[in-house]
């Protein structure tokens, strides 16, 4: 089974979609940190992804381990919130595989300690390839009009022809 380790991001705009389930799927079963947690569930009552994630941990398939190196932590504070900073942490602490991360910042550190990082629209194109979705172009649509989630132009175009659909 492989360790995958996930921010907030992914999941709640994953859950605005209804395709939290993709991790699942994927990866059997998804690793969060604390802050995260508090982040998605217990600060994000009645928002996208808070009852999802509570029923994944109940369910099993998603859980929660604290990152310990608190040396670490306080360096990745100085540039990232909470959740992304103990994310990455707790990728370097258990060498896991994937980092599940969405913001340009966390991703840029991410990239400094040369962890594997996909994000939620890497894991809708590999659903789109695997056929589990039929078109990409809804689902990011949907992403932004559902999930308030910002994707630049030129990345929209290039996750669409990265599957084989042009055109917006």
């Amino acid at each position: 089974m492989v360790l995958v380790i996930s921010d907030s991001s992914t999941l709640i705009h994953l859950s605005a979609i209804g395709w939290l389930d993709l991790l699942q799927a994927f990866f059997q079963r998804v690793t969060i940190p604390p802050a995260v947690w508090r982040e998605v569930v217990e600060l994000g009552g009645g928002r996208a992804g808070a009852d999802q994630v509570a029923q994944a941990r109940q369910a099993g398939w998603i859980g929660v381990t604290e990152p310990t190196d608190t040396a670490l932590l306080r360096l990745l504070k100085r540039d990232l919130d909470d959740g992304e900073a103990e994310a990455i942490a707790l990728c370097l602490e258990l060498g896991a595989e994937l980092l599940l991360v969405d913001e340009t910042d966390a991703r840029q550190i991410a990239e400094l300690y040369e962890l594997p990082k996909t994000g939620t629209i890497g894991l809708l194109i590999r659903a789109r390839r695997e056929g589990i979705i039929d078109l990409l172009r809804p689902e990011l649509d949907r992403l932004l009009q559902q999930g308030n989630f910002w994707i630049s132009e030129p990345l929209y175009h290039r996750a669409l022809e990265a599957v084989g659909e042009t055109g917006r």
